[in-house]
């Protein structure tokens, strides 16, 4: 039996990139603390969550304004820097050192718990993080009243457990868990984000482009065109166009091209050759790709490992 292209669409672009780009978990944390305290983190690339099980605290980050947080709350930090504090006027101080050992998963600050945190995430194996970062804001709070807000409630519950335990696998777990509760994060975000949203991850959620994005991520190697695409989902060319444009960010065979070009360097940092990269990621011709390639990241492709 044969099926169809749109009856063979992949259903999950997200579960895909995250794969295809080496997502991993970071390792679940937590904090206890009480009286005055503060303490800042690094930008790093990666996806963060930080959640409130107990009391309150504030968020700090550049360019917002200081945010409070109460037991309950979720919210998702990617590419920045951020502090969480009793109170704004608190001078921080790094809170990296206090993590940095194996083993030293939560921090006590006090001889009480007013308040407690916990933390996690996923992280990236290199340079292409950016194709996930840049389609969501740097920081995004979840809403309670989404669809997946008691999922994500679960979730924490199940998290605290293992980060506050020393049980048989706990680490592992935690780091699981960690990761489950982003993608509930970023589901809850896509769910409640206004159709003005621009990003492939928002935009998933709209029926036609969203099918679109599927199509091309089903394919990747496929020759594509615009007038294909439109009439797959429904749309005229120009209204096609003008709409994914809006919702991505980028016309649709520019999207195409970086995710083309995202695939290509995990291939290729992972040592497989120029030619078998180019022909995997729909280039009958090497010069075509490495172009393509150069014009995507400013470098030659045989850079990348080959």
């Amino acid at each position: 039996m044969s099926l169809s292209r749109s009856a063979e669409i992949t259903p999950d672009p997200f579960s895909e990139v995250l794969a295809a780009l080496g997502a991993r978990s970071v390792r679940g944390t937590g904090l206890e603390a009480a009286g005055e305290w503060a303490l800042s983190f690094d930008g790093r690339t990666r996806l963060k969550f930080v959640a409130v099980t107990k009391g309150r605290c504030w968020l700090l980050l550049p360019d917002h304004s200081p945010t409070v947080l109460v037991k309950g709350d979720v919210v998702l930090i990617s590419n920045t820097r951020y502090t969480v504090a009793s109170d704004p006027a608190v001078e921080p101080v790094d809170g990296m050192p206090l993590y940095a050992l194996p083993g030293h998963d939560m921090v006590r600050l006090g001889d009480a718990t007013e308040t407690a945190l916990i933390g996690g995430g996923s992280g990236f194996a290199d340079g292409s993080a950016a194709f996930v970062l840049d389609a969501l804001p740097s920081f995004l709070r979840v809403d309670r009243t989404s669809s997946t807000a008691e999922a994500v409630a679960r979730t924490l519950k199940f998290l605290r457990s293992e980060v506050s335990s020393a049980e048989l696998g706990g680490l592992l777990m935690a780091e699981r868990l960690a990761e489950i509760l982003v993608i509930a994060a970023v589901r809850a975000f896509v769910a409640t984000s206004p159709t003005t949203s621009v990003g492939w991850i928002t935009a998933l959620a709209d029926p036609r482009i969203g099918k679109a994005l599927r199509l091309l991520h089903a394919d990747v190697a496929y020759r594509w065109t615009v007038p294909m695409l439109a009439s797959e989902v429904g749309m005229s060319r120009s209204a096609f166009t003008q709409r994914f444009t809006e919702r991505v960010g980028r016309p649709p065979l520019d999207y195409l091209t970086r995710w083309r070009m995202v695939l290509a360097q995990r291939k290729l940092n992972a040592g497989q050759t120029v030619a078998a990269v180019a022909a995997a990621v729909g280039y009958n011709s090497q010069s075509a790709f490495s172009h393509a390639f150069k014009r995507t990241f400013g470098r030659t492709p045989r850079s990348d490992g080959c």
